[in-house]
């Protein structure tokens, strides 16, 4: 049987696994289905379509799986689906996603949210990232894996930010952040390749090189963007698979940017 504090509120329809917490006071409503070892902090209310995987920690007073900010909804019902080991401070809010897409707001697995972060309709947020305190992803942003945004950081709707990049504090994200690169300031500019942060994640002397290069060709060289990208293209081939694939990635992310890049 999960562990339920005699104070909470939890719906018979909802779906538990046996070893989940539930503190005092938290509410748990009737679609809500959450994996095993996932621990439920006081107040919390979980609520809509709502999907949790194993290993979750949901520190007090957070808002799990409420209906999206959007004048359009029409009360249609939508999903919020959470992977497994991400762990959620204090005050944060997630919404369910909306018809405007696939109705599903996603969140991997591995992630730290801290405290009051917002997470809109739609999202799509990636493994391993960090989102520091007050950082708000509007409606059908893209968040990719690695990536950190920082401290009071506002992101645009369907804005992009790629794999491995990192915002600086209280950045003004309203164009695409391009995947391993570091952005700041206001204005918001991209600065330079994250190299701290890739280092950490193992990555070797030879693809920070290659990265290097290919922030070189899009940011320094005043190259037309299609231009930039058939010389990254041509980066392919020069010994190390792994970053052939870094290549990739960031080919994959120029061709589905919309709203530009940050330069």
């Amino acid at each position: 049987m999960a562990k339920v504090h005699a104070t909470a509120i939890v719906d018979a329809g909802a779906e538990l696994a046996d070893d989940v917490e539930i503190g005092p006071y938290a509410v748990i409503g009737a679609q809500v289905r959450i994996g095993a070892g996932s621990v439920v902090g006081a107040h919390c209310v979980i609520d809509g379509r709502t999907t949790i995987g194993r290993d979750n920690r949901f520190h007090p007073f957070s808002s799990i799986g409420g209906m999206p900010q959007d004048m359009s909804h029409g009360g249609e019902v939508t999903e919020l689906v959470i992977g497994d080991r991400n762990t959620v401070r204090e005050f944060c809010t997630f919404n369910t996603g909306t018809f405007k897409e696939q109705g599903v707001t996603r969140i991997g697995s591995d992630n730290w949210v801290m405290a009051y972060v917002h997470i809109a309709h739609d999202v799509q947020l990636g493994s391993h990232t960090i989102l520091a305190n007050n950082a708000t992803l509007a409606g059908h942003v893209r968040v990719g894996d690695w990536a950190v945004i920082g401290g009071l950081t506002g992101v645009h709707q369907f804005v992009k930010i790629g794999a491995h990049a990192m915002v600086g504090f209280q950045g003004h994200v309203a164009q695409d952040v391009a995947p391993f690169m570091t952005v700041d300031g206001n204005p918001l500019a991209t600065r330079a390749v994250n190299v701290t942060g890739l280092k950490r994640r193992d990555f070797s002397p030879g693809r920070i090189a290659l990265i290097r290069r290919m922030h070189k060709l899009i940011f320094r060289d005043s190259l037309p963007l299609e231009q930039a990208r058939a010389r990254i293209e041509s980066l392919r081939g020069q010994g190390d698979p792994a970053a052939d694939g870094d290549v990739q990635v960031m080919l994959e992310f120029l061709a589905a940017s919309t709203r530009g890049l940050v330069r």
